[in-house]
């Protein structure tokens, strides 16, 4: 991590009352980090590679992923043990939706179905 991740100021950034980026666009690696500093998550590699899937995703459809479609990825990508939802609440305990949504810069998932 830079100097610049750790010392990004989310305050700079429209956000709702959760946290979660009113403006995909303003996302960058460091708003990420700051993000997940600020919700008590540290991220490793198998952390960004769900971030960079979902910011993916999102940047061909608009949309973001539901979980069953990221579980599938990651079966397929980085092998059977990452890929299942044990492994996926793991890694962002609060859930899917509301934290690796928020990290990876999305605004708040409309349908918690990205949990399910």
């Amino acid at each position: 991590m830079t100097g610049d991740q750790a010392e990004f100021d989310l305050s700079r950034l429209e956000r709702d009352n959760e946290g979660f980026l009113l403006h995909p666009a303003d996302w960058s690696q460091a708003v990420a980090s700051a993000i997940a500093r600020e919700s008590g998550q540290e991220l490793g590699e198998p952390h960004w590679q769900v971030i960079d899937y979902i910011r993916d995703y999102y940047e061909r459809t608009e949309t973001v992923p539901e979980a069953r479609k990221l579980l599938r990825f990651l079966r397929d990508n980085c092998g059977d043990e990452l890929g299942t939802r044990k492994a996926l609440y793991r890694l962002f305990p609060t859930g899917y939706g509301q934290t690796a949504c928020k990290i990876a810069g999305m605004r708040k998932p409309l349908k918690l179905m990205l949990d399910v």
